[in-house]
C-alpha cells in the first residue's frame, strides 16, 4: 500500500490535506498517516536529507520495553478504530486484528440474507473467513471419520467450484447429509440425546438449530460464525428432501442420483465431498448460469455490480 512505519521520521504535508483526513493526529502519528494517505492514493516521497535529532541518552531495557509495548497497545487501537482485520507485514508475516474463538464475530444478525458489511460495501472480513474456513475443516473431518455421507450445499458448492474456496462475501458454510447418517456422528449423536449443545474438545460448539430441522458448528461458543449440516432423506421416486426450509433460492427438492456417487473437490484447504455432476446440481437451485454469474445471496437488497462496477469491497 505504500504505507510508511518504523519511526523516527519526519513528514512534510499541508495543513488543509492533514485536517481532511478523518483521523488527522491518532497516534501512532506516522502509522496512522501513512494508511489514511494510501486510502486516498497519496503517495510518499522520501527525501534523502537527514533531520538532525538532539542526543539522548541510551535506554534502559525496561524503558525500551515500556515504549515498544505502548507503541503495540496503539497500534492495535489504530487499527480496531480503521476496522483492519489483518495486517500482511513485509516480511509476509500476518499480525490479525479481528475476530478469534475468545471474542464474537464481526457482524451482527443477518436481516435478509445480507449481513452489516455488504451493506456497507464490504465483503467477509479476513478473520471471520479464517474461521468459517476452520470450522468447515473441523465439520468435515468429524463427518469423514464418522463415515456420514455428506455433500456440499448452496453457495458453498457454488464457491468450490468457481473458486476451490468460500465465496469471497459468504457469512456460514452449508453441508448436506443423510439424515439416517446423523447418529453416525458422535458429536451429532450427543444432540440429540441430551437436546442441548455439546462442545467438542478444540472448543467447536455443535447444536440443534432454533430455526427447524437442522444442525449448526459454531467456531466456538462465543464467535456464533459457523456451518449449517441440513439433514435431507430420500422420499419416493428418488428424491431428496428435508424438514426444513427457510424459503432460500436454493431450497429445492432434487435427485437422489446426483449423491450416488459423491465425488471430491477442493473447499477450504481440504477435500470434501460434493455431488457428481455438480454445475446441474447448482443449475437446478441457482438457476442456468449460476455458476458463471456471482450474485449477492439477496439482490433486491443489494447487488455485486454496486460494488464491483466502482471499486471491489474491502
Amino acid at each position: 500500500c505504500g504505507a510508511l512505519d518504523g519511526a523516527p521520521a519526519v513528514l512534510l504535508l499541508r495543513t488543509r490535506d492533514l485536517f481532511s483526513l478523518p483521523f488527522p493526529l491518532t497516534r501512532p502519528v506516522v502509522t496512522s498517516l501513512s494508511l489514511q494517505a494510501a486510502v486516498r492514493g497519496w503517495r510518499l516521497r522520501l527525501l534523502p536529507d537527514a533531520f538532525p535529532l538532539a542526543p539522548r541518552p541510551p535506554l534502559s531495557p525496561h524503558g525500551q520495553w515500556k515504549i515498544q509495548n505502548s507503541l503495540e497497545t496503539q497500534r492495535r487501537a489504530l487499527m480496531e478504530q480503521f476496522g483492519v482485520k489483518l495486517e500482511v507485514l513485509p516480511d509476509g508475516h500476518q499480525r490479525w486484528h479481528g475476530c478469534d474463538k475468545d471474542t464474537p464475530r464481526c457482524f451482527g444478525t443477518i436481516h435478509a440474507q445480507t449481513p452489516q458489511y455488504l451493506m456497507s460495501g464490504r465483503w467477509t472480513p479476513p478473520c471471520c473467513l479464517r474461521a468459517l474456513r476452520l470450522t468447515a475443516r473441523h465439520v468435515v473431518a468429524e463427518l469423514e471419520a464418522a463415515g456420514v455421507r455428506y455433500w456440499l450445499e448452496g453457495g458453498s458448492l457454488l464457491g468450490a467450484v468457481r473458486l476451490g474456496d468460500i465465496i469471497p462475501w459468504d457469512y456460514d458454510v452449508d453441508l448436506g447429509l443423510y439424515r439416517e447418517d446423523v447418529p453416525k456422528c458422535r458429536w451429532l449423536a450427543a444432540v440429540l440425546a441430551t437436546g442441548r449443545p455439546v462442545e467438542d474438545p478444540e472448543g467447536f460448539f455443535w447444536e440443534k438449530a432454533a430455526e427447524g430441522e437442522f444442525f449448526r458448528v459454531h467456531f466456538s461458543r462465543a464467535n456464533r460464525l459457523h456451518v449449517d449440516l441440513w439433514p435431507f432423506y430420500a422420499r419416493a421416486g428418488g428424491v431428496m428432501t428435508k424438514d426444513t426450509w427457510l424459503g432460500h433460492r436454493q431450497d429445492v427438492e432434487f435427485p437422489e442420483r446426483f449423491l450416488v456417487p459423491l465425488v471430491p473437490v477442493a473447499f477450504a484447504g481440504v477435500t470434501a465431498k460434493a455431488p457428481n455432476d455438480p454445475r446441474a446440481f447448482l443449475e437446478l437451485k441457482f438457476g442456468p448460469g449460476a455458476i458463471e454469474s456471482p450474485e449477492y445471496p439477496n439482490p433486491g437488497v443489494r447487488r455485486l455490480e454496486q460494488d464491483v462496477d466502482s471499486d471491489s469491497p474491502r
